[in-house]
């Protein structure tokens, strides 16, 4: 089983959301609704490249053995082939809470991941990669699971010519790109950003400042994720901001993994970048309009992307930085 997009998920979790009018701590709520979704930031971007196009797509990691029934009816379901590893207990549930236009998260801890599960688990994601294929190192660590695992998994990734992003924050960004092997692309927010680079980014020149250092160092494409604001594509010659007029939120849950999606499928293409900016932003903003980790049909999100606004953006260069 090889896969020309394989996603790596090492902390999923089984996503119950909660629809509220309003959220109002220390008060009683009636839900509107709520619903069950098998999630993780690898298994979102998975479903989602599976709406657009679940050729040659797989999903690994690790499951729970005891309640892992939501994933492989997801997977089933959408033609995603499986490649989690399965240990014994219970992959976790995250509680998320849709309210006033927004979601408040409650994230639980992950499974133990057994010192050697890990070695095999490095293993079968390097057996499911393609060389000259893609590969999302996606999510949290479990807390058993040191955070230089995912530069591990980058370097004998990339020894077998594939192109690896890396979606993750904190101590596992820091790991990922403190190595000797940079993963091609990256997809922090701006709070993420800004604690990787230990200070404020308070506007695009200070962001596309921070973006084009990791370029300089070989990260090959930086996206920065501003939630309504849209989000920046920045790689060492080009930068672009790309939004979309506000949408109504049926969701906001996997919106920014949907992006992801929308770059995988527009790196698998071979696209320019305006192509994946156009694409990763269609792909948020399609996702919205759909519960789960669930795309509209292709069509309407060609329509997106035919109306993602793009701006080109200046490329400023602090005297004595780097040349552009």
């Amino acid at each position: 089983m090889s896969a020309a997009i394989l996603t790596v998920t090492l902390n999923p979790a089984l996503d119950q959301t909660i629809l509220l009018d309003h959220l109002v701590p220390g008060e009683v709520h009636r839900a509107r609704g709520a619903a069950l979704h098998a999630g993780g930031k690898g298994v979102n971007v998975a479903s989602c490249l599976a709406d657009w196009s679940g050729n040659a797509l797989t999903a690994s990691g690790i499951l729970g053995a005891d309640n892992q029934a939501a994933f492989t009816a997801l997977f089933a379901a959408k033609g995603i082939a499986d490649g989690f590893l399965r240990v014994p207990g219970e992959t976790r549930t995250n509680i998320k809470l849709s309210h006033d236009g927004d979601t408040t998260d409650i994230n639980l801890p992950g499974l133990t991941v057994p010192a050697e599960m890990q070695n095999t688990l490095a293993d079968r994601v390097e057996e499911l990669c393609v060389p000259g294929g893609l590969a999302l190192l996606a999510g949290s660590l479990p807390a058993d699971i040191e955070p230089a695992f995912y530069a591990t998994l980058l370097s004998r990734l990339a020894a077998r010519g594939v192109r690896v992003l890396l979606d993750t924050s904190g101590a596992p960004l820091k790991a990922g790109l403190s190595g000797a092997v940079l993963p091609f692309a990256i997809k922090p927010n701006r709070a993420e950003l800004e604690e990787f680079v230990g200070h404020e980014l308070a506007d695009d020149d200070a962001l596309l400042e921070a973006a084009h250092e990791l370029n300089a160092r070989g990260v090959e494409l930086v996206v920065v994720s501003l939630g309504a604001e849209g989000a920046l594509f920045v790689t060492a010659k080009q930068a672009l901001r790309a939004s979309l007029p506000p949408l109504r939120a049926l969701s906001t849950v996997g919106a920014g993994d949907a992006m992801m999606a929308g770059i995988l499928a527009g790196l698998r293409e071979g696209a320019a970048l305006d192509r994946i900016a156009r694409l990763g932003t269609a792909f948020a903003a399609g996702k919205l309009l759909r519960p789960g980790a669930n795309l509209p049909p292709r069509q309407d999100v060609e329509t997106l992307a035919d109306q993602v606004q793009l701006q080109n953006l200046e490329i400023k260069v602090k005297a004595g930085g780097m040349e552009i």
